[in-house]
């Protein structure tokens, strides 16, 4: 099958009357007195949080807004794929493809598509227009769940090369953060024919923590490596690397859980500078995403992501000639010297202000770096 079928968001109405009924419902959990965030995401902010997503928040907003943007579904390897396709008015402008991460979904994107795809009416350059392809990873959001086991990073990648293919896209970019930055660099390997540049927000590659390695870094080198070894920020890769369908028993049942998980890493992954998650990134933005888990039951789904390609955490990788860039926020793990082992580097970019959803959080630096990029290779 290589159909590809138009597709438009219209979540139940019973779906979020259900949301709702069980938010108003939750049995919330005891805390320590004075704990803050330090156990964990404290209850008095849950429950705030939750009871503006019941209350506030008007996801029907959001999805007519989700739905501005063409969106399409078809089935690659055997799996059902989502994706958002935005061509841009300029004739002349470079396919690009972007992936999101975990606990990310297309939903990030919605302030990048419109100065990617027209930067004419954005005030820039229309030579730096881009056709933007945003598809949900496989078991994420509308392209989940997943039907069968396998879908590591590799295997999305080829499924990108052939979404690409399919869609008449010969020669185009590839960028990603997080868990997009390292498929970018995997469909950069699968199809180094087509894949012109990979740009990626983070880190790309692995330290292997080689004493070669991290002999002569700088401070902020070094800081930004000891991401790596922090069990405190690790810990939930762990659990859904190793038992993410025990964890998704109570993710899927629960809204507040599900709410929980992933605004803890918004805390934890956002600007530093800030102290809390909606300081960062747009409240409402922050719970399109995690309305776009809820309603399409991918707590487990996604998570499997994880205990796919945990085998090749840390695993040297098949150099890369692809020229690549690098955006790097604070509180990213990027070292560029990590990153030119396995990879062609030819940009790096480093920010004082956003941090690991920089699509949400600064637009604006992440737009202009994709760009700059881009420029050397288009």
């Amino acid at each position: 099958m290589t159909t590809i079928t138009p597709f438009r968001i219209d979540i139940p109405q019973a779906d979020l009357d259900d949301l709702r009924d069980r938010l108003a419902r939750t049995r919330w959990p005891d805390e320590l007195p004075g704990a803050g965030w330090s156990y964990g995401v404290p209850v008095s902010y849950a429950r705030e949080l939750a009871e503006y997503w019941r209350t506030g928040y008007d996801w029907r907003r959001h999805e007519a807004a989700l739905n501005e943007h063409p969106q399409f579904s078809t089935e690659i390897d055997g799996q059902n794929i989502h994706f958002l396709h935005v061509r841009s008015p300029e004739p002349d402008a470079l396919p690009l493809i972007l992936t999101h991460g975990w606990p990310g979904s297309v939903a990030e994107f919605m302030k990048v598509i419109g100065p990617l795809t027209d930067p004419r009416a954005h005030g820039g350059d229309p030579a730096d227009a881009f056709h933007v392809v945003a598809p949900s990873l496989p078991g994420f959001g509308l392209s989940g769940p997943t039907r069968e086991a396998g879908w590591s990073p590799r295997r999305v990648a080829r499924a990108w090369a052939e979404l690409m293919g399919r869609l008449g896209y010969d020669r185009y970019g590839a960028q990603g953060g997080d868990t997009g930055a390292v498929v970018s660099p995997e469909l950069g390997r699968v199809a180094p024919d087509h894949v012109i540049g990979v740009h990626v927000n983070g880190a790309l590659g692995f330290p292997t923590f080689a004493p070669g390695e991290t002999e002569g870094l700088t401070e902020a080198e070094r800081a930004r490596l000891a991401v790596y070894s922090d069990q405190d920020r690790a810990g939930y890769a762990m659990i859904q690397a190793t038992r993410p369908q025990t964890l998704a028993f109570g993710l899927h049942d629960s809204p507040a859980g599900q709410l929980a998980w992933i605004v803890e890493k918004f805390k934890e992954w956002t600007d530093p500078a800030h102290d809390l998650p909606e300081e960062a990134v747009d409240r409402d933005q922050m719970l399109t995403d995690v309305s776009v888990y809820w309603f399409t039951g991918t707590a487990a789904s996604s998570a499997r992501l994880y205990k796919e390609g945990a085998a090749d955490w840390g695993r040297p990788a098949q150099r890369s000639g692809v020229p690549s860039g690098v955006a790097v926020f604070p509180g990213d793990g990027g070292v560029r010297r990590v990153a030119e082992r396995e990879h062609n580097v030819i940009h790096w970019s480093e920010f004082d202000r956003g941090g690991h959803f920089p699509a949400m959080e600064v637009p604006d630096l992440l737009v202009a770096d994709v760009r700059a990029f881009f420029r050397l290779v288009r």
